[in-house]
């Protein structure tokens, strides 16, 4: 269930970057509205909506409901999985002594070798 969760939440950061990115900004028209004399557009029309700023609202939701419950599923984990608390391995560090290997009889020594 957290890999679910995480995978969601990343998706909502991506598409939080995307999307605000892909807005306009409303100090854009800032220096035109002084000018002009529309002093509407100087801090944007307050009931409109379109589909960019209505997207990004619901995945900032989306991140910060993810992140959430990111942050309660790592509050509530077993203690026993704690890096400090997990039970340390022992290593065995004695060396077993093995049987002697068995050779195959040598078919001459030095002193049958001719000069």
């Amino acid at each position: 269930m957290e890999n679910i969760i995480t995978v969601v939440h990343v998706l909502a950061a991506a598409s939080l970057i995307g999307l605000i990115l892909l807005q306009h900004g409303k100090g854009a028209d800032m220096g035109a509205a002084f000018g002009s004399g529309a002093s509407g557009s100087l801090f944007g029309v307050s009931g409109s909506s379109n589909f960019l700023s209505r997207a990004t609202s619901i995945s900032v939701l989306v991140f910060f409901v993810t992140s959430l419950a990111l942050a309660y599923i790592a509050s509530h984990k077993s203690s026993a999985s704690s890096v400090i608390q997990a039970p340390v391995a022992t290593v065995n560090t004695s060396v077993k002594e093995s049987p002697p290997a068995q050779t195959a009889p040598v078919a001459g020594t030095a002193e049958d070798v001719p000069n």
